[in-house]
């Protein structure tokens, strides 16, 4: 049953458009076909769609807003892959390659235990001769000394070449992992999964095959896994929605997905565009199909995704904030350290403090809370003043945590090739 609000804007628009409308918001599925009709609507049905989506969300999630206090540790841009979007990535003969050895990366989450951080994302490039089992080195490293800490590490890709360098199949590997103390995997490295699109802009890269070889594999062991797409680029509206209903076969298959996150393409100084490596590559998506793709991703995934994200650091924090009345129920996370979009020239900064995240919540009525990785809510924040946190008082993030420039910048961490730095280390020990 629509919104009196719903009802209204539903009775001025395309026939077509307002019947697929009509049937979500009275439980019916989106299917593949009724997908790419919204995601290409534009005017007055793209703002029918943003509605209804508005309306799933709060039947679907309510009206509480979640964000999670984390820090991303991107401990090496040397990586053997040469995607054409990434402007993060280093060859290990570039004077920019670094590589933070173990200590280091512990020391930067013990950094983010002090002012608050429940979760450090780990993802990083792909070193040439890495050993198979340093992310599982790793993992038990920093569990060791921070068990209470949520690990929220390494991409499919990552998985792949990590169980591949090991001579380990992808379950031993995740099992490995496992029991050294990861929590969750980011389900990145997914672009769009399609592989002519893959073929086109990272060649080489992890197959779709392959990457939901990983995730499934990652759910059947009890390992959650984020979701991801990357648009905006060479892709048109029927890939998105092919990538959505794959995501949501895999979800009702396994339901190990957390939530699903939207990424628009960041292109100023992704190589495929900077360079004009790949014909036709556009400057990333427009407002409009931002907008589209998150009521999209309600609309088709609502009903078993229960988590829409929207990404500051891709959008920005106004676009975010709007993108909370067209199906997101969440603003992702505090991040600290980002780097990868900040190298491709996204330019809304490092660190959202959370007092901030809160104040965009509140602007629009709704109820922030403060949650985990897996979205178990640690904090329900009422509509007093907060007391601020650590990590409301940091005036310069940069000079307190450090940045990409400085680690490109600095010959602390410089990466030596080849690896007589890296560990090695049997997972059985």
């Amino acid at each position: 049953m629509e919104t009196p609000e719903v009802a209204a804007i539903l009775d001025r628009i395309d026939a077509g458009v307002r019947r697929i409308l009509a049937r979500a918001l009275e439980g019916a599925e989106v299917s593949a076909a009724e997908g790419l009709a919204l995601a290409e609507a534009r005017g007055r049905e793209l703002q029918a769609a943003a509605l209804a989506a508005d309306e799933l969300r709060r039947r679907q999630a309510g009206d509480v807003v979640t964000y999670v206090v984390n820090r991303n540790i991107n401990f090496t841009n040397v990586c053997i892959k040469h995607c054409t979007f990434c402007a993060f990535s280093r060859d290990h003969r570039e004077e920019q390659g670094y590589l933070l050895p173990i200590e280091e990366v512990v020391r930067r989450a013990r950094e983010a235990v002090e002012v608050g951080a429940t979760e450090v994302c780990i993802q990083a490039g792909l070193p040439p001769k890495l050993d198979g089992w340093f992310y599982v080195e790793l993992t038990r490293a920093i569990k060791r000394e921070l068990p209470r800490l949520h690990l929220h590490a390494f991409s499919p890709e990552e998985i792949l070449y990590g169980a591949t360098r090991a001579g380990a199949t992808i379950r031993d590997y995740l099992a490995a992992l496992k029991a050294a103390g990861l929590g969750t995997l980011p389900g990145t490295s997914a672009e769009i999964l399609d592989d002519e699109i893959r073929d086109r802009i990272s060649r080489g890269r992890i197959t779709t095959r392959q990457w939901i070889e990983v995730i499934t594999t990652a759910h059947a062991l009890g390992i959650r896994t984020t979701s991801t797409i990357m648009y905006g680029h060479v892709e048109r509206p029927v890939h998105w929605v092919r990538h959505l209903a794959l995501l949501r076969d895999i979800q009702r298959e396994t339901g190990g997905f957390t939530e699903f996150v939207p990424l628009s393409f960041v292109h100023q100084e992704a190589p495929m565009y900077r360079r004009r490596l790949i014909p036709g590559v556009r400057q990333g998506a427009t407002g409009a199909e931002v907008v589209a793709m998150h009521a999209l991703a309600r609309l088709m995934l609502g009903a078993t995704f229960r988590n829409i994200q929207a990404s500051w650091v891709k959008e920005g924090p106004k676009l975010a904030q709007y993108l909370l009345t067209a199906g997101a129920n969440d603003l992702g996370g505090t991040l600290i350290n980002e780097s990868i979009s900040t190298s491709a020239g996204a330019p809304y900064g490092q660190l959202m403090a959370p007092a901030e995240l809160r104040r965009l919540i509140r602007e629009l009525g709704r109820i922030p809370a403060e949650r985990g990785t897996t979205y178990e809510l640690l904090r329900v924040y009422g509509g007093e003043e907060d007391a601020e946190g650590p990590l409301d008082r940091i005036d310069d993030p940069e000079a307190r945590f450090g940045s990409y420039r400085k680690l490109t910048a600095s010959a602390e961490f410089r990466y030596a090739h080849p690896a007589g730095r890296r560990p090695t280390t049997d997972p059985s020990e």
